[in-house]
């Protein structure tokens, strides 16, 4: 594989670029964005990169860019996927996105349409990259991504699995305004919307910020902290696999915890993150536009970095956590993970990161890793916790070399909610 593009140049685009300009058998990575100026900007930081100007709404300026590349990377905001997606079949290349891609059904009630589109991207796409022999992976980033890989290898522990809840906790918090060291448009969009759920054999909506669990971790000095429901793809993927992947386990669960939960919930619950306009005086405005307006963007240039490092850290830890339970030798069991990552002093230090760009953008890069070095087999379209076990194990031996490990406990006699 010898040329890539990585469409969006934000925090995480700018991370996989730049890991893309370190492989030997790359020749060129288009660095397309939106922003001219911010794909320049990445491009001074590597020595094989193209920077392109390129419009996520027109299908046809993505293929353009995209003449002769073997891979696209998507990692433009979700509106913008079934775009590069289609762009990645016009031009016959395989195809990578840290999320899944919105808006590819329609008919659909609000409720289920995204459910509903990824069934459809594992069937109607998933046939369209076959007839091309190509191979599309979607949920590649941190969670979903890493998160996906440990869930495979926790329920590998297992004879049969009945539950697996899959937590992150974000306790990073500088001196500096800054709730979010990801795109704070997502953060807040997922901060709004109705959470999913793998329940009983059957996927569910339930609630943001609800349905809450309590964890002592020893990353987080057993200091009791609380995690609630949050939207994410991992539930979803994991309900359709349950079979196939995930011996047969009924009940699937994503929850979140920290600093950004702890910011957004008193905005949500006072109706400040719904994008409905509404009338304030004279004027019509978005609740969601007026805050994601204050809010400050991600982190991604290392000054910038080095600045908020300098003004000062109140806290840089975090917990990232996947349980699974269920029956191994006729006993209950519970398989306890943990990964360890860099925190942001480390990232920055390191690799002149984020602790959020370093382990979302290297647990990326590691998924493109696998297609440059030819590992990804199966052709049509997966997301990524249905890589093979071979697939699972070099990214875990990948992950070590950039100090992203985890720990297994193994506990007998415990049940999910014990």
């Amino acid at each position: 594989m010898k040329k890539v593009m990585v469409c969006g140049c934000g925090a995480q685009g700018s991370t996989i670029c730049r890991r893309l300009d370190e492989e030997p058998g790359i020749e060129e990575i288009i660095c397309a964005d939106y922003s001219l100026a911010a794909a320049e900007a990445v491009c001074k930081l590597m020595k094989k990169g193209t920077p392109k100007q390129v419009n996520g709404a027109d299908v046809e300026a993505i293929v353009e860019a995209a003449q002769g590349c073997e891979l696209i990377v998507n990692v433009m905001p979700l509106d913008f996927g079934v775009n590069v997606l289609e762009a990645a079949i016009r031009v016959k290349a395989n195809y990578q996105d840290l999320a899944a891609c919105e808006n590819v059904v329609e008919g659909y009630s609000e409720y289920d349409t995204w459910i509903e589109g990824i069934k459809y991207m594992y069937s109607e796409y998933g046939r369209r990259f076959a007839e091309n022999n190509t191979t599309a992976i979607i949920g590649t980033g941190s969670a979903p991504g890493v998160m996906c890989v440990m869930a495979r290898k926790v329920v590998n522990e297992l004879d049969e699995c009945d539950t697996i809840s899959m937590m992150v906790y974000e306790g990073v918090e500088a001196k500096r305004f800054l709730p979010y060291w990801w795109s704070p448009m997502v953060a807040l969009c997922d901060m709004e919307e109705d959470a999913y759920a793998f329940e009983n054999g059957k996927q569910i909506r339930t609630k943001p910020f609800s349905r809450p669990v309590k964890r002592k971790w020893p990353e987080l000095n057993y200091e009791e902290v609380t995690l609630v429901e949050h939207a994410h793809d991992e539930p979803v993927y994991i309900g359709f696999n349950s079979e196939t992947y995930f011996k047969n386990c009924k009940n699937a669960y994503f929850k979140y915890g920290g600093v950004g939960i702890k910011f957004a919930e008193p905005l949500y619950r006072a109706g400040l993150l719904h994008h409905e306009k509404e009338k304030i005086g004279d004027v019509e405005v978005s609740p969601y536009d007026v805050i994601l307006a204050h809010m400050p963007p991600a982190p991604k240039d290392p000054e910038v970095i080095k600045e908020i490092l300098d003004e000062g850290l109140i806290a840089d830890t975090g917990a990232f956590v996947c349980e699974a339970y269920g029956k191994k030798d006729g006993k209950d069991i519970m398989v306890d993970l943990h990964v360890s990552a860099p925190g942001v002093q480390e990232s920055y230090d390191r690799v002149k990161m984020s602790g959020e760009m370093y382990l979302t953008g290297q647990g990326a890069f590691l998924f493109t890793k696998l297609f440059v070095n030819d590992m990804i087999t199966q052709k049509g379209l997966i997301s990524s916790d249905m890589m093979n076990d071979e697939q699972v194990e070099q990214y875990l031996e990948w992950a070590k070399e950039w100090n992203i490990t985890y720990s297994i406990d193994i506990k007998e006699g415990v049940k999910y909610d014990d």
